[in-house]
């Protein structure tokens, strides 16, 4: 058998000089913190990857400085991107979001609403109102994807119809902004009415000659897409905005990795363009600007019967 002899450790007295140091050093370290600094100070672009400076990004509408992608803005900044300062006079307002059908599922409906009002700040996922371009009046309604994935409830529907009633009686022509994922499944049939209740309103503002233009924001889907967004005299689509029936989600479990890569680029604002659905695309910078272009040449046309 071994025998094992212990004895003290000895350590170079240089080295130990050199750890007393070191220590010393990292229990005078503070780390500063600067006080004031925002959480979201920068955005990160979900098609370049690059860092955006949240103050560039909402000087330049929304849109990614670095590779012109279009983010979702709030319905508020966009009513600013395109109205006259100060013009827009939102109605309706009276006109809430309800459980009707008393639905229930991980949540029920009524605490649903409640959540996303309290985060929106609304009481229906469509703002509708009057406001001006360039000192022409019209009416618009915009869609905010904050409530309810922008979804088209009983509410909605009633709103979008009142906002077009009102273009009709002040002679005026309507703007809709559509962004959205769909009729509210929790309204069931009720949501599926308001599809043709829509479209059957907008042929009065086409009997009174009043022109309707629906800009296509991403995304523009399902009975939303199917109804009043791409029933307009001209219908704009935002660059790359997803526009179609069905999503990836839903049909990316029944089709295989070609198909679905084909999928993405058919619903894409660009191949909508080439397929003949919507007449232009453009981006939002411009977008106050063709507006004012084409109100001025459709309602100059309409008025001299030409």
């Amino acid at each position: 058998m071994r025998t094992v002899y212990s004895s003290p450790v000895q350590i170079n007295p240089i080295r130990q000089a050199t750890m007393n140091w070191f220590e010393k050093l990292k229990s005078g370290i503070r780390t500063v913190v600067r006080r004031g600094m925002p959480d979201d100070l920068y955005v990160k672009c979900g098609r370049c990857h690059q860092m955006v400076l949240r103050k560039h990004l909402e000087e330049n509408y929304g849109t990614c400085p670095h590779c012109e992608h279009h983010f979702r803005i709030h319905y508020k900044q966009f009513l600013d991107l395109v109205l006259d300062p100060g013009s827009y006079e939102e109605i309706a307002q009276n006109v809430k979001s309800t459980d009707p059908l008393e639905f229930k599922d991980l949540v029920k409906y009524s605490d649903r609403l409640k959540e996303h009002g309290k985060r929106s700040g609304m009481t229906a996922s469509v703002s509708v109102g009057v406001g001006k371009i360039e000192g022409r009046p019209l009416g618009i309604g915009i869609h905010e994807f904050g409530f309810v994935g922008a979804s088209l409830g009983s509410a909605e529907g009633e709103r979008i119809c009142r906002l077009i009633d009102r273009c009709v009686n002040d002679r005026v022509p309507l703007v809709l902004v559509c962004r959205s994922g769909g009729a509210r499944m929790q309204e069931a049939a009720l949501s599926l009415m308001q599809m043709a209740k829509i479209n059957a309103r907008l042929t009065l503002l086409s009997d009174a000659g009043l022109p309707y233009i629906s800009i296509l924001s991403d995304p523009t889907t399902a009975g939303v897409s199917a109804s009043y967004a791409l029933m307009g005299d001209i219908n704009i689509a935002e660059p790359n905005a997803l526009i179609g029936f069905t999503g990836e989600r839903i049909t990316g479990s029944s089709v295989g990795e070609e198909e679905l890569a084909a999928l993405r680029r058919a619903q894409r604002a660009e191949q909508v363009l080439e397929n003949g659905f919507v007449d232009l695309v453009v981006p939002r910078k411009n977008l106050r600007a063709t507006l004012d272009r084409l109100f001025g040449l459709l309602l100059d046309t309409r008025m001299t019967g030409s």
